[in-house]
């Protein structure tokens, strides 16, 4: 076993929403492991202050922050013509940016619905497009997408959130061979209930919240550090020969039967 197969040094990723929760929890993790990390999200101060944070604990990487609105498609090409500028290269993507609005099905109105695809789904198939130039100069690089358990089965968290999940697992298994003989891994994670900003008001409620540890074999919501440890994992050289997977970290939750 050579260490250099459990490291990232030399070696730049791009987070996008990396101001908090599992972008966050990535960013820390891939700079651990040796990488400079590029971190994108939409609150410019808040993302700094991410940033100024992430520079002090890791003295020694290169880190580095874009304020944007990836909904937005013109934001999308100003991070990589800052990317391109910055003439750093770019060996790993984590497309970690997503929304959500739970709602029955009939209750969205268009803008809602249409805006979930645009962030969740749309915008991760650009940046692979836009970050595969970039990718494909190096002999071995990476993407991991993060999907979730709803791209996979049912889980209370809306028709439309689910179904972008869903094409983001498959587009993860479609670049996987298609990108493979220019050596671009890419796979993705299925997190189960997470403990983040975005899931605290579902889990605030006691009956639901018990309802979750009863189908979760493990018996406890998972941390944003447990999901960065599967991402990065997946971006090592160690995982030189995953490829076109969707690894689920869930607590057992998918594989649990009645």
């Amino acid at each position: 076993m050579t260490p250099t197969r459990w490291r990232l040094d030399g070696q730049t990723a791009l987070v996008t929403g990396a101001s908090a929760g599992i972008g966050q929890a990535v960013a820390r993790e891939l700079l651990g492991f040796g990488a400079d990390v590029l971190l994108v999200a939409r609150d410019g101060d808040h993302l700094e202050s991410v940033r100024a944070e992430c520079e002090d604990d890791f003295p020694d990487r290169v880190v580095r922050a874009f304020a944007g609105d990836l909904a937005d498609e013109e934001a999308r090409r100003e991070l990589f013509d800052w990317i391109e500028d910055l003439d750093c290269g770019l060996n790993i993507l984590v497309n970690n940016a997503g929304t959500n609005q739970r709602k029955p099905t009939m209750d969205y109105a268009d803008a809602e619905w249409r805006a979930l695809f645009e962030l969740n789904l749309f915008a991760a198939f650009e940046l692979c497009r836009y970050g595969y130039p970039l990718l494909s100069k190096h002999a071995a690089s990476s993407i991991v997408n993060i999907g979730s358990v709803s791209g996979a089965t049912h889980v209370r968290t809306g028709s439309p959130y689910g179904m972008t999940k869903a094409a983001l697992h498959q587009l993860t298994r479609n670049l996987a061979c298609e990108w493979a003989g220019d050596g671009v891994r890419v796979n993705a994670v299925a997190p189960w209930y997470i403990r983040t900003r975005r899931t605290s008001p579902a889990l605030a409620d006691p009956e639901y919240y018990d309802e979750v540890i009863a189908r979760t074999p493990l018996e406890r919501i998972g941390e944003p550090e447990e999901v960065a440890a599967a991402v990065a994992f997946l971006c090592l050289p160690a995982a030189s020969y995953i490829t076109g997977q969707c690894l689920a970290v869930d607590g057992g939750f998918l594989q649990y039967g009645f």
